[in-house]
């Protein structure tokens, strides 16, 4: 896509965020468990008339249908990226106040992280939850890019038991996406008898996923016999929480990550024991909620273009995040849709420099 196309495509897809200016591009800043990232505060965004406002506690114990409930991880890593999503969520939500956010930490700064989130956004209705890493540290084995083998990870796994047992429904986002739609047409989506729905893409090849041990393995390559196993990307996901417990699908991704912890049958982190259990038995999602692999691949992160069709969701998965690339003053273009949702408080030593 060409500068100006570009630069016109921000405009229509973007009119309120661009409004905030792309910010300078600084040289590349360290990130580190210890030195917290500061961000701008978030204008508040109200529901439009429509809207039919309810009030969330983490005490009701009855389903709320008009709110609309987002999980997602919080660490000092990808702080920056779950920061423009949520921006992302609330900027095109048509009631943005209906939508409360559940963000999953590990116990290490979980109160800088929640203090991070109140300052930026003001008004938001969210709560956080401890996860434990020992609840994963002894299943997971090493993958082929270190960051899908941190325990937090695979905290999407737990969500059933987490969250609290009112929430019904919940929508699971990774930490490098944003979004350019109003969440509710997602949420909205009809999952019948399915627990998981997501955009599965079936021209995959699911050779690719495991290891020749899994596909030798008569009783391993069984799991997936009779079913149309088709991939799907488990960053973004509709999920029915209250079908999950009843069939104890916690319980079945662990079976599997304690047979690839002996055996070693695949090699992407907690995306295979997915595509075990569930693949094939997907309710399908529009591929425009998941734009993914805007990270490039698992080993060099190179730029790629956007899928042909519509884009409701922006999905930097692989080894390139925007953020980075960004400070490191060689962006893709497309990073270019991330940068508006970006509240990243840059210092005038590093805007200068």
């Amino acid at each position: 896509m060409s500068s100006p196309r570009l630069r016109l495509y921000l405009l229509l897809l973007f009119p309120i965020a661009f409004s905030l200016g792309e910010a300078s591009v600084p040289t590349p800043s360290s990130v580190t468990v210890t030195d917290l990232p500061v961000f701008r505060e978030a204008p508040a965004f109200r529901n439009g008339r429509e809207c039919s406002k309810t009030v969330w506690s983490p005490a009701d114990r009855t389903h709320k249908p008009s709110i609309i409930h987002i999980s997602m991880t919080l660490d000092a890593i990808y702080l920056r990226g779950s920061v423009a999503g949520v921006f992302s969520v609330l900027q095109h939500a048509s009631c943005p106040e209906n939508v409360v956010f559940h963000f999953i930490v590990t116990h290490r700064h979980s109160a800088d992280l929640r203090r991070i989130i109140s300052s930026t956004f003001p008004y938001l209705t969210f709560q956080i939850y401890h996860f434990d890493p020992n609840l994963v540290r002894s299943k997971i084995s090493l993958s082929i890019r270190r960051a899908l083998d941190q325990p937090l990870n695979y905290a999407r796994i737990y969500l059933a038991d987490l969250l609290p047992i009112a929430v019904r429904r919940v929508i699971y986002f990774d930490s490098d996406l944003v979004v350019v739609d109003d969440v509710a047409k997602l949420w909205g989506i009809d999952l019948r008898r399915h627990v998981v729905g997501a955009p599965e893409y079936c021209h995959a090849n699911f050779t690719n996923y495991f290891t020749s041990r899994f596909w030798s393995s008569q009783g391993y390559k069984s799991a997936l016999k009779g079913r149309k196993a088709c991939y799907f990307n488990t960053g973004v996901m509709v999920i029915d929480l209250g079908r999950w417990r009843e069939g104890r699908f916690t319980v079945k991704l662990e079976t599997w990550m304690r047979i690839q912890k002996r055996h070693r049958i695949y090699e992407l982190g907690s995306l295979p024991p997915f595509l075990l259990v569930f693949a094939g038995d997907v309710e399908p999602v529009e591929h425009r909620w998941n734009q993914h692999g805007l990270g490039g691949d698992n080993l060099e992160g190179l730029c790629r273009n956007l899928h042909p069709g519509p884009v409701s969701l922006l999905h930097w998965s692989g080894k390139g995040k925007p953020w980075l690339r960004l400070d490191s003053r060689r962006p893709c273009p497309l990073d270019l849709l991330w940068a508006p949702y970006d509240l990243f408080r840059y210092s005038p030593l590093m805007a200068d420099s």
